[in-house]
């Protein structure tokens, strides 16, 4: 899959309203008008939950945008996930979460993760992390 893995900080950014962040927003908005992209059901639940619980969106409104993100393709937390998680994570010193990312990338074939979170310009296990925002 050429398609490239979307982090959980790209769809809050979307949906934010707060000036300080017009730049990042409008970006994220321009990302998720592509059709390139995947992600995986751990973002997907960490958008929801962050985007509730700062009442940024109602759990109606949270749910649909979830539902709509469904579009792209989705990677479940499989047990294989959590397995490479844990080797990636081992391996290169990052959090669980964050190697959570990698290794749902990898599970879906993707060689490039955008996200602000991870380190910009780093390969992990075949992975590049591009900050889109920068």
């Amino acid at each position: 899959m050429s398609a490239r893995f979307v982090d959980t900080t790209v769809l809050l950014y979307a949906i934010s309203t707060d000036p300080r962040e017009a730049d990042k927003a409008k970006r994220a908005r321009e990302l998720l008008d592509e059709v390139d992209l995947a992600l995986s059901t751990q973002v997907l639940q960490e958008f929801y939950v962050q985007a509730t619980r700062a009442d940024a969106l109602t759990r109606e409104q949270a749910g649909d945008l979830v539902e709509a993100f469904a579009r792209f393709p989705v990677q479940d937390v499989t047990l294989a996930v959590v397995r490479g998680a844990l080797t990636v994570q081992a391996r290169h010193g990052l959090s669980y979460w964050g190697a959570a990312i990698v290794a749902a990338a990898q599970a879906l074939g993707c060689d490039t993760v955008l996200s602000e979170d991870l380190s910009h310009g780093q390969v992990y296990d075949g992975v590049r992390v591009v900050n889109p925002f920068v």
